[in-house]
């Protein structure tokens, strides 16, 4: 096995258009992970299908692909800021600004010819309400794999047209003409990327004999406060903290 990539997790949610009392996933528009590797100029940020991760017990699949490249954390914060805007038919709207769900560490592995994403969880230190609605689990590995662009998605899944990514032939060659890709993770670095999520393990450490290096984080030491700079003033933190909706 291979450890090909580790770093900062970061989960979060932005609610519908006009909510801003959000309850449930009903009250939800969006779903994201932020993937921070170390010791790289690129940060992910991956937009979640069904507004859930794929439960590892029930080895699960989900779809999801990339919304945002960015270099750095800070940098992906302005597009989940609140905004307001007019509408022809509805008049002005209010788009809420994006809450943190959780925050963690993480680790792809490389492992039989499949990608593995695994995550373990240090904040909240309670999950609750929020972080059971969006099946984030303290911990969970997914199998991960990315759709050919160049090969037709399934009915009711995947991108319009114009949204499709546009690798660089060297990426593209990396389907070597399959529908998917399982090997390589710079596959993930192209907006509009397509993946497939699978559940696979409920204690990644165990099963694949790894350490995701936690660490016990509070208000004042969070990542994800810090990096992706989601400030009080502008986003809504309490379900980092108490795992209750905001």
């Amino acid at each position: 096995m291979e450890i090909v990539e580790r770093g900062d997790i970061f989960f979060l949610y932005r609610p519908r258009v006009g909510e801003t009392d959000p309850e449930s996933l009903s009250d939800v528009q969006r779903f994201f992970v932020v993937l921070r590797p170390e010791h790289a100029t690129k940060v992910r940020l991956l937009v979640i299908g069904r507004k859930r991760l794929p439960d590892a017990h029930e080895h699960e699949r989900n779809w999801g692909f990339v919304g945002a490249i960015a270099g750095s954390a800070a940098a992906l914060e302005k597009g989940l800021r609140e905004e307001t805007y007019d509408t022809k038919t509805r008049g002005r709207q209010h788009l809420p600004a994006a809450r943190p769900a959780g925050e963690g560490r993480y680790l792809v592995t490389l492992l039989n010819g499949q990608l593995h994403l695994s995550y373990a969880l240090e904040l909240p230190e309670r999950p609750s309400e929020v972080q059971r609605d969006f099946n984030i689990a303290p911990q969970a590995s997914f199998a991960l794999s990315v759709k050919n662009p160049e090969k037709p998605s399934p009915p009711g899944l995947g991108l319009g047209q114009a949204q499709e990514p546009d690798y660089p032939d060297r990426l593209q060659r990396e389907f070597r003409g399959r529908r998917f890709a399982r090997e390589d993770i710079k596959l993930l670095d192209v907006q509009g990327a397509e993946f497939i999520l699978v559940g696979a393990r409920t204690d990644p450490e165990k099963a694949y004999n790894v350490e995701l290096d936690v660490e016990k984080e509070d208000e004042r030491h969070s990542e994800m406060l810090r990096e992706l700079k989601m400030a009080k003033s502008r986003h809504p933190i309490e379900p980092l903290f108490s795992g209750e909706w905001a």
